[in-house]
């Protein structure tokens, strides 16, 4: 298990950094089908997907495709009004298809759509902005970094439980240490390209976005572990060998991209 989750993860890596270095069309593309196949699974855990036609779940994929497509276009500006259509049209569905769909389907699937694809578009967003083909590696050092950082100190010296019911693994001085190592991540990964950045104290600013994105990643990712654990599921899939779906991945990842873009354009003025 650990030989394939490791060759998954480097596999993973990999992809990343071919469509973060890429960017345009083809990191549109491919976070595109993310979002996508992590809405799939998403629905089919919380039951908005079953078996048979569902109006509800193609109304959600249309939506992400659609904010995808008015981001990519430069429209960023109608994302709001993109979302405020879709609930409409749910709501639409809902009405004229009672009582096929409750009203639990609905609010998930909406959620579905804000949760995975619009969450996940800021890693795109990121790309876009100034220094953004660097700022966009900050999203994957928090989540990934974090995770990695906090599950050796655990290992090691983790002796208080920080969310025994949710994630039992997990304590208290791993969470610390995951913080703490993300934020010496960002610096070093500062340190490194500092040269090609136009930010003032890059090896600081680096640190201090990282120790917040991984702050918020930890969230994230119990965030993703209740839900499994309100709908009875191990996994939200098998498409990535030895750690999932792309939901069991990019849980922390959701949470991280909005926070380190909006943290960038905050501190990076």
């Amino acid at each position: 298990m650990f030989v394939t989750r490791l060759i998954s993860g480097i596999v993973l890596v990999a992809v990343a950094l071919l469509t973060i270095c890429s960017g345009g069309w083809i990191l549109y593309g491919t976070l595109t089908i993310v979002s996508l196949i992590g809405m799939f699974e998403l629905y089919r855990a919380v039951k908005v997907q079953k078996q048979g036609e569902n109006l509800l779940a193609v109304v959600g994929y249309l939506g992400v495709i659609s904010h995808y497509i008015l981001l990519s276009l430069g429209y960023s500006e109608y994302t709001m009004m993109n979302l405020i259509i879709v609930l409409i049209a749910m709501m639409f569905v809902y009405v004229f298809s009672y009582p096929k769909y409750h009203a639990e389907q609905v609010m998930a699937a909406f959620f579905g759509v804000v949760y995975v694809g619009v969450m996940l578009s800021y890693i795109y967003q990121t790309r876009m902005i100034r220094d953004g083909a660097f700022l966009v590696w900050l999203i994957f050092l928090c989540s990934w970094g974090c995770d990695t950082c906090a599950y050796c100190v655990g290992m090691l010296i983790g002796k208080h439980k920080m969310s025994p019911v949710l994630s039992p693994k997990k304590s208290v001085e791993g969470a610390v240490g995951g913080v703490v190592g993300a934020a010496l991540l960002g610096a070093i990964y500062a340190a490194v390209v500092g040269s090609h950045l136009e930010a003032e104290n890059p090896v600081i600013t680096y640190a201090i976005i990282c120790a917040v994105g991984a702050l918020i990643s930890m969230v994230g990712d119990l965030a993703a572990s209740a839900i499994k654990r309100n709908h009875n599921i191990k996994d939200y899939g098998t498409l990535i060998p030895g750690h999932g779906g792309i939901m069991d991945r990019f849980d922390s990842v959701i949470f991280t991209a909005p926070v380190i873009y909006y943290l960038s354009m905050f501190m990076m003025r």
